[in-house]
């Protein structure tokens, strides 16, 4: 069984977000959701996640959330996104943070190869370090959310200068994407699908090459805009660390 995919873009960061339901069930889960947030006004904004809500309502949707790893770009909506939907705490991303450090953000914690449902449809996680050392993907069906990973062609790939991030690594599992059958589709996190080949790998890259081309370019990039905000939010699955007095204490 096929799942019914709604992609959901989501401007500011650049982010696919994808609500995947059973058609059975309608029972969904939603690929990493968003929660805005504005670094100048220090303001937290949830018109993305509200839009991804609405969706959800429109179709009855129960929702719960699936994160691919402890995101440095953007804000996590997923504990908000709980929070308005009341669901139970089911499945979200293994993180490669110290368990104690977790605060009990997220209610389960994936291995390669553990399987979750969505509805009626078996998922599967595809452990995918490079980017991150805990990133994660999901197959669920013939399809596969890779997060960041691989990224459509006219991209590349993600960056791998994160702590414990591994361009050999990152090479190993997109050659490892790259090689499933034809009838599967990748469904990535950032920007639009090009026809052009993927421009940081091919088929025939070699792996120095590839390795290369990746650290050449990790060399210049700068650390996401609010990143050291941003982490403190997601390792706690979106959940906001508050000040002693009750307000929310974003550093």
């Amino acid at each position: 069984m096929e799942p019914i995919i709604h992609p959901a873009f989501e401007q500011q960061t650049s982010t696919w977000q994808y609500i995947v339901a059973c058609p059975r069930t309608f029972q969904p889960a939603i690929i990493n959701p968003v929660l805005d947030y504005d670094q100048t006004q220090m303001s937290i904004g949830t018109t993305s996640a509200d839009a991804l809500l609405d969706f959800a309502t429109s179709y009855d949707y129960t929702t719960t959330c699936l994160e691919t790893h402890a995101h440095a770009d953007h804000l996590t909506a997923a504990y908000y996104i709980q929070q308005k939907l009341e669901t139970k705490k089911q499945n979200k991303i293994k993180l490669s943070i110290r368990i104690k450090e977790l605060d009990n953000a997220f209610d389960h914690l994936f291995q390669d190869d553990d399987t979750f449902q969505i509805g009626d449809i078996t998922g599967q996680t595809l452990h995918l370090p490079g980017h991150t050392p805990d990133h994660s993907g999901y197959i669920i069906g013939s399809n596969v959310f890779t997060g960041d990973s691989i990224f459509n062609s006219d991209v590349g790939s993600a960056r791998c200068d994160f702590p414990d991030g591994d361009a050999h690594a990152l090479y190993g599992f997109m050659q490892k994407l790259l090689s499933l059958p034809d009838k599967y589709k990748l469904y990535t996190k950032h920007e639009n699908p090009s026809s052009e080949g993927n421009k940081h790998v091919k088929g025939n890259t070699p792996k120095e090459d590839f390795v290369r081309c990746r650290q050449e370019r990790d060399s210049g990039l700068h650390e996401p805009q609010a990143s050291h905000q941003v982490l403190q939010v997601n390792i706690r699955g979106g959940k906001l660390p508050l000040s002693e007095d009750g307000g929310v204490a974003i550093e």
